[in-house]
């Protein structure tokens, strides 16, 4: 993996970590949370998404997408855990 690929996905988990963190509310976890967050989200999400057919597309835009969705799903199933 090139340095390049690294930075680029750090931006964008750090940018699908932010936009998480604000669509649930303040469940996100600070800067290097949140990177952590966008990261997991998309391996996550890249995991789910062709299981069910779910295809987004190309691009940055549509990374950041399918990152923010699966932060998203993320912190949801963190916020489960918490209150279990």
């Amino acid at each position: 993996m090139e340095f390049g690929s690294v930075l680029a996905m750090i931006l964008i988990g750090a940018i699908a970590g932010w936009i998480a963190g604000k669509l649930m509310k303040g469940r996100g976890f600070g800067v290097i949370g949140n990177i952590i967050v966008g990261v997991v989200g998309a391996f996550v999400a890249g995991m789910i998404f062709p299981a069910l057919g779910f295809a987004v597309g190309g691009g940055v835009i549509a990374s950041i997408f399918h990152a923010t969705i699966g932060a998203v799903i993320l912190l949801f199933l963190i916020g489960l855990i918490r209150k279990a």
